[in-house]
């Protein structure tokens, strides 16, 4: 199916110059290109328009996963006929292995999987391997190693109406694909066998795979589309996918094993002449451990360690990563590359001296080594055509597309007319002195504008203190940082922009692309403490989300104008001539952006509570919920869903602007447990 862009926008103000220089850019073959566009000029559907007219598969590398958030939520409504999938870091915490030889501490691997998120990245996957119009809105994670998409495409089981298989041998191949038995728990990665027929919940989470036997022969394949249990719909074949990435076929396996074994003995052997015997015992216990569990259950903790062998990569070489599953021809958008290309950099950095002192130590075998995330050369390799995308650009991505034998001045292009002719916001500096009382000024009249206002910190805890201090004056605050967590960030903006909450204090996640078009006014605050928070990009970015509202203003609190300050207001004024002139020229009148409030589309596994007790106002629902955590051993929640069936009776009203969104608790709770 062809790439097909659906909007009532039509391309307005720099769009169409900046689409057609992009496309001529690629049929020339040009590799690099950067798409300067102000906060507000229609970046998403210049980039979407892209897509459709270069007729490429795509994938979009944003910095955070808030924004990849807010993309994939845009690019589902551009291509709501396309594939269109969100691939994320799928933990809702981490704590990476490691080893500090300092104070003789080794720190297990600690992790929680989000459910939803894992669906998803298996669902895009499988669609990037399945169809060419695909598009992928990735963190920088999509870097790192998940295995050969050779592998995963083979071991893939074909089932077909009419294939001549034992129930028995289908339940082992499921069961090697690492789909697991649960005939009372039915939820995505499982199966279930009733009789003549075998059930399976497929890993994306979308739809249950039905098989009925007749004797030793499928007599017929049926496939759900949603958990509601909907009419099946026949099927006469089907491909069912690994549940997990780090598959090999048990032919592979045994030889894998034998060489995991050759490198054990191998490295003992080197731990023994350096006369580090405790080392040596550790590492033979801890990878022997390993191995059993593989060749018992085909998985260990930690397998992705071995992923060198099972892949047959030579050391060193490259892990595969999602851009190997899109193939030689497709299109990368780094979002916001002046942040998304020093991640990029740093990551196999960081990782490599993490894994240095676990191999050192006996904790690991040196091809641990080979499970990392891409080189930043690495990552050029795989990238043949890249779009730079961001309102302040790097000198790196910059040079790269100046540095082009062929136009290469043409392959920076800029955006700085918005489609409704808004300008810069205006930029007020104020001493600090009395900043706060000051501030609550500002908020308490935006607030009877009915509109919304961002605060910028330096610091977490600041954000915090300072949400709990305008809340104790009457103003409906939240703060949001990378504590957040991932799925609960996109429904805290959308409750800004419904109203729910007026003002949103933050530290960095209130930069780059964020789209809230109801944010009237900026303040930062400590705006002359120099810095990678308050260099010149970055206030530059942060200014940039006053942008989107007629009204739009920015309040720098500073007793100083730095370098930096001074920097960024230059650009700013530069921008507002351009945009100012173009308006005079076409006579347009600046509009508001109308833009709709889309509904988060990831449910997620627990709700919050306090979100909960107004949406389930049905006792009985409350009751049932309780139950269910009770028998999935979730007692804390268990117990806080029998208070709020306490307080549902005693007709106890609790709303959401006096709770905290986590299902954690409370904001002491949470700074409680940061504490220890």
């Amino acid at each position: 199916m062809k790439f097909k862009l659906v909007s009532n926008f039509r391309p307005t103000g720099d769009q169409p110059q900046a689409i057609e220089k992009l496309e001529a850019n690629i049929q020339k073959g040009l590799r690099h290109q950067v798409l300067l566009g102000v906060t507000g000029s229609g970046k998403t559907y210049t980039m979407a328009s892209l897509i459709e007219k270069a007729q490429k598969p795509a994938l979009i590398i944003s910095p955070n996963k808030t924004l990849a958030a807010q993309l994939y939520q845009e690019f589902k409504e551009f291509f709501p006929n396309n594939g269109v999938h969100y691939f994320v870091s799928y933990y809702d915490y981490y704590q990476p292995e490691a080893y500090i030889p300092q104070s003789d501490t080794y720190i297990e691997k600690d992790a929680k999987i989000n459910e939803v998120l894992d669906r998803l990245r298996h669902e895009a996957v499988q669609d990037v391997l399945s169809r060419k119009d695909a598009i992928v809105v990735a963190s920088v994670s999509c870097i790192y190693n998940i295995g050969s998409p050779e592998e995963y495409q083979r071991v893939a089981l074909k089932i077909q109406q009419g294939q001549k298989i034992t129930r028995r041998e289908l339940l082992r191949h499921i069961t090697s694909l690492q789909y697991q038995r649960n005939d009372t728990d039915f939820k995505p990665g499982t199966f279930r066998a009733r009789g003549d027929v075998i059930e399976i919940f497929l890993v994306t989470g979308k739809e249950i795979l039905t098989i009925e036997f007749k004797g030793d022969t499928i007599e017929s394949i049926q496939t759900t589309q949603d958990l509601l249990r909907s009419l099946p719909i026949p099927l006469s074949q089907c491909t069912l996918y690994p549940a997990k990435f780090w598959v090999t076929p048990q032919e592979k396996l045994f030889i894998a094993l034998a060489n995991i074994r050759l490198e054990l003995q191998e490295q003992l052997q080197y731990l023994k002449k350096q006369n580090k015997l405790v080392e040596a015992q550790r590492l033979e216990q801890r990878t022997m451990y390993d191995l059993e569990m593989i060749e018992e259950s085909g998985y260990c903790h930690g397998i992705e360690n071995y992923s060198r062998h099972f892949e047959f990569r030579d050391p060193g070489t490259p892990p595969f990563t999602l851009l190997d599953y899109f193939g030689d021809d497709f299109l990368i958008f780094i979002d916001e590359s002046h942040l998304t290309l020093s991640q990029l950099k740093a990551m196999s950095v960081q990782d490599k001296i993490r894994k240095q002192s676990l191999i050192q130590y006996g904790f690991r075998l040196p091809s641990a080594q080979d499970n990392r995330p891409l080189t930043f050369s690495e990552f050029f390799t795989k990238a043949k055509k890249l779009v730079y995308v961001s309102a302040t650009p790097g000198e790196y991505e910059t040079d790269l597309a100046m540095q082009q034998k062929d136009g290469g001045l043409n392959a920076i292009v800029e955006q700085v007319v918005r489609p409704t002719g808004l300008c810069e916001p205006t930029i007020e500096i104020r001493k600090t002195a009395n900043h706060m009382q000051n501030l609550i000024k500002e908020l308490r009249r935006v607030t009877e504008n009915h509109q919304r206002a961002l605060v910028v910190t330096v610091t977490k805890r600041l954000a915090e203190d300072i949400a709990d201090y305008l809340t104790l004056h009457s103003i409906k605050t939240q703060w949001i940082h990378s504590e957040l967590k991932t799925l609960e960030r996109p429904a805290l903006l959308e409750d800004l922009r419904r109203g729910n909450v007026d003002v949103l204090v933050g530290v960095n996640l209130l930069r780059e692309g964020l789209d809230l078009p109801e944010v009237s006014l900026v303040a930062i605050l400590d705006a002359d403490k120099e810095g990678f928070l308050r260099n010149a990009t970055t206030l530059i970015q942060t200014m940039g989300r006053a942008a989107r509202h007629p009204e739009g203003r920015v309040i720098l609190y500073a007793d100083t104008i730095t370098l930096s300050m001074k920097a960024a207001l230059q650009e700013v004024e530069r921008r507002r001539k351009i945009q100012e002139r173009y308006n005079k020229e076409h006579g347009i009148t600046p509009q508001a952006i109308v833009k709709a409030i889309r509904e988060w589309p990831f449910p997620q596994k627990q709700k919050s509570v306090s979100v909960e007790l107004s949406q389930m106002t049905d006792v009985a629902l409350l009751e049932h919920e309780m139950k269910e955590a009770a028998s999935s051993l979730d007692f804390e929640r268990a117990v806080q869903i029998r208070d709020l069936i306490k307080k549902a009776k005693g007709g106890i009203e609790t709303s959401y602007a006096n709770h905290h969104i986590s299902k954690e608790g409370s904001k002491t709770e949470q700074k409680e447990r940061r504490k220890k």
